[in-house]
């Protein structure tokens, strides 16, 4: 458990890349998919499959095909017969293989998701100290530029008083 005000490593590696001068930009998910296994990656693709029109329209399409050849042209010996009790026990085991790969999918999304947002939080911890940085070098600047412009002023009055007394 960290206590309030204490450091986290993120906000280490922030401070290390200040001190570095080095770019905290990049892009996360290259990190991400660079790590993902065969069948990982097999997962995001049939999910990704499993959610498209292209998927619905081949599924209505092969349910069609079946419904038909069972009832028009395998009307004397379907394989299938009318309640299509084969056709729902391929739906059923369809079902119950889709779903545990798209939770695989989703998983993997919400933790690029999570990487994401811990390279979002760091990029913007840097611009924000960076900010602040540039404000102290700001503010240096013109307290610098009030003395040497009251120094200015000082040679100006002395200038007028010598002019007046030189009258």
């Amino acid at each position: 458990m960290e206590e309030r005000g204490e450091i986290t490593e993120l906000d280490r590696e922030v401070v290390e890349s200040l001190r570095e001068h080095e770019l905290l930009a990049s892009l996360p998910d290259a990190r991400f998919e660079a790590d993902l296994s065969f069948g990982q990656r097999l997962a995001d693709r049939i999910a990704s499959f499993g959610g498209s029109w292209a998927f619905i329209c081949s599924f209505l399409a092969v349910m069609l095909v079946w419904i038909t050849v069972n009832s028009l042209v395998l009307a004397v010996q379907p394989f299938d017969p009318y309640p299509f009790i084969l056709l729902n026990l391929v739906l059923s085991c369809l079902a119950a293989l889709q779903a545990p790969v798209i939770m695989m999918s989703q998983n993997r999304k919400e933790a690029r998701d999570h990487v994401a947002a811990e390279h979002d939080y760091q990029v913007n911890l840097k611009a924000e100290l960076e900010i602040r940085h540039l404000h102290q070098k700001i503010d240096h600047l013109l307290s610098h530029q009030w003395a040497r412009l009251i120094e200015i002023q000082e040679v100006q009055m002395e200038l007028m008083n010598e002019v007046r007394a030189g009258r």
